[in-house]
């Protein structure tokens, strides 16, 4: 038997349920149709990877910075690479 798929944005609006403390992890999973083991599960997976989130703003700019700099490097190679078939071309 194939395990149901929970969307992540369903995921998020239980863990966030699960925070405010209003409702125990089985009342949630019985609200949802859930086992309450995934409930507890959701809910650690976010306290522990949440900072991750953060992190990722300076990733995407690391990346974005590398991009930049690779796209400079070949525009020089493509500037050369004229140069000598101008060269080659003159001379051959």
């Amino acid at each position: 038997m194939a395990r149901k798929q929970y969307s992540p944005k369903l995921k998020f609006q239980i863990v966030l349920e699960a925070l405010s403390g209003e409702k125990t992890p089985g009342q949630i999973a019985k609200q949802y149709g859930i086992h309450p083991n995934s409930v507890v599960l959701w809910k650690k997976t976010f306290l522990e990877q949440g900072p991750d989130l953060f992190a990722q703003d300076s990733t995407v700019k690391e990346y974005e910075r590398r991009i930049a700099e690779l796209e400079q490097l070949l525009g020089k190679k493509e500037v050369e690479i004229a140069l000598l078939k101008n060269f080659l071309g003159q001379n051959g």
